[in-house]
This record gives structure tokens, C-alpha cells and sequence, in this order.
């Protein structure tokens, strides 16, 4: 995508790969997506991502993403939240702060090494009591019957997969784990922005096909009880900008009885 900035005249143009170009004032939503394709690439680089916190936690997200994932979790409420890859924390006291706000739910934690430091961080926590540790890898045999077995019948029951992002491995945890969400409920497969970011001078060629969101395009073609649709926004969803995330293709719902007799996709 080749784009040109006129702020004088508060426009921007880009001409895709097929030669087709799009015009737009700066300040329409059109024009925010143009630019929004171009900053997203150049935040990742930065690793500005890598500077936030959630009470005294590194965290490694996109702030709108954890925003738009704390919106879904005040709605869903599950009474297990599942995670692969539980790097320095972050998400793990995230989640298990929301569950605390909320009065209900708890966490179960997978990571193939979890640091003496991260544990002993986390277990030292004012959320020790809501977070359960799993070291091992996330799509094995053994790992996924100990989560199995910690989940109570009929709880309701959200995963969100952030651990190893090649293809081949996310495939295995939507394979492993995909049973376990509630119909109503999601598996969210993170990071497919990997595709777009693969000419960056921080990316890897190979990413363009070998990322998460190709795993979830893949999988909901061999799973008729999962779409991938995004969350609807709160509030102001009509100001929503679809590309402006790190988890394109992320979201795979699994539909409820009710979702297939109101007829909805």
C-alpha cells in the first residue's frame, strides 16, 4: 500500500497492490483506517506494546484490545477463564481482577515455562486465590485433561489463546480447547496482526501465512458451531474501526441454541 498525506489539504490517498486507489479527507473514517493500517505497524515496531502494566504487571497487549476484552468479559461473566501463555502475568491478574470486580469467575493459567519469579509474583498477589499455574505445553494430552478437570459441569467457560502463535500450534489449542468453550461464549486466538506486520524491519516474511488468524480462518471452515465475529462495542459501535487492533479474525464464537433459531451467523 503506497499512501500520500496532503495535511494542507487534510487528504490521503493510497493505491493498493492491484493499483486501485482510495481518497479520502483525513479526518473521515475512511481516512482513520488509512492511517490507522499504517500506525499499527509502526506502534508493533516500536514495541510500544511492551510498555504497559495492569496493577504493577507488565502486560503485553494492545490497550484497545484489552479495553474491547474487558468489555466482553463484564458481559459474558464466565465462571473459568482459560489462557495460554502466561508471560510475565499481566493478563492473568487482568483477568482475575475482573473476576474480583465481578463477584464471580476464576483463572486458569498455561504456560510451557512459567519463571520461578512471574509464580511466586503471582502467587504473592491479591488474586493468589482466583489464579491457578499450569506449566506445560498448552496443547498437549496431559495439559489439556488437567484443565479439563478443573472445570466444573455446566460452568461457563471463555479461552483466549496467547502462548506459541505459529499456525500449526494454534490450530492444536482450537482443536484442544474449542470443547470446552460455552455456546454464547468465545475462543480468542490473539495476535493474527502477525500477517500485516511480516515487512516490518521487526517482522518475519514467513508471517503473512504462518500467524494465528490463518489457524482461526481455518479452523471455523471445519467447525460449523464457530464464526469468527468480533464483539460489538458497548457503546459508539458505529464509531468502531475493525482494523484497529491486533487481533484481526481473533474472535470465534460459538453459537448457542439461540443464535441458530433466531437464525444468526
Amino acid at each position: 500500500m503506497k499512501i500520500t498525506i496532503n495535511t494542507e489539504e487534510n487528504t490521503i490517498m493510497g493505491v493498493n497492490e492491484e493499483g486501485e486507489k482510495i481518497s479520502a479527507s483525513i479526518y473521515s473514517q475512511e481516512g482513520f483506517k488509512l492511517l490507522s493500517s499504517i500506525w499499527l505497524k509502526q506502534e508493533w515496531n516500536q514495541l510500544h506494546w511492551q510498555s504497559f502494566s495492569w496493577l504493577g504487571f507488565q502486560i503485553w497487549q494492545f490497550p484497545e484490545d484489552l479495553l474491547r476484552l474487558q468489555e466482553v468479559i463484564a458481559r459474558l461473566k464466565p465462571d473459568v477463564i482459560v489462557e495460554t501463555g502466561v508471560n510475565r502475568g499481566g493478563s492473568a491478574i487482568f483477568f482475575a481482577s475482573m473476576c474480583r470486580m465481578l463477584g464471580k469467575g476464576r483463572v486458569i493459567s498455561v504456560d510451557i515455562h512459567i519463571p520461578l519469579e512471574v509464580r511466586q509474583a503471582v502467587e504473592q498477589s491479591p488474586f493468589s486465590d482466583l489464579i491457578t499455574l499450569i506449566e506445560g505445553d498448552s496443547a498437549s494430552v496431559e495439559v489439556v485433561d488437567t484443565v479439563q478437570e478443573k472445570i466444573v459441569d455446566r460452568e461457563k467457560v471463555f479461552v483466549f489463546l496467547d502462548s506459541n502463535h505459529s499456525k500449526d500450534h494454534v490450530l492444536r489449542e482450537l482443536n484442544a480447547y474449542s470443547s470446552m468453550v460455552t455456546p454464547g461464549s468465545y475462543i480468542v486466538a490473539t495476535d493474527g496482526i502477525m500477517e500485516d506486520i511480516a515487512d516490518t524491519p521487526c517482522g518475519q516474511k514467513d508471517w503473512v501465512t504462518d500467524n494465528p488468524a490463518a489457524a482461526a480462518r481455518e479452523f471455523v471452515k471445519k467447525n460449523d458451531e464457530f464464526t469468527i465475529r468480533r464483539p460489538k462495542a458497548m457503546f459508539g459501535n458505529k464509531y468502531i474501526i475493525e482494523e484497529l487492533t491486533y487481533w484481526p479474525d481473533a474472535w470465534l464464537y460459538r453459537e448457542s441454541g439461540m443464535d441458530r433459531k433466531n437464525g444468526k451467523s
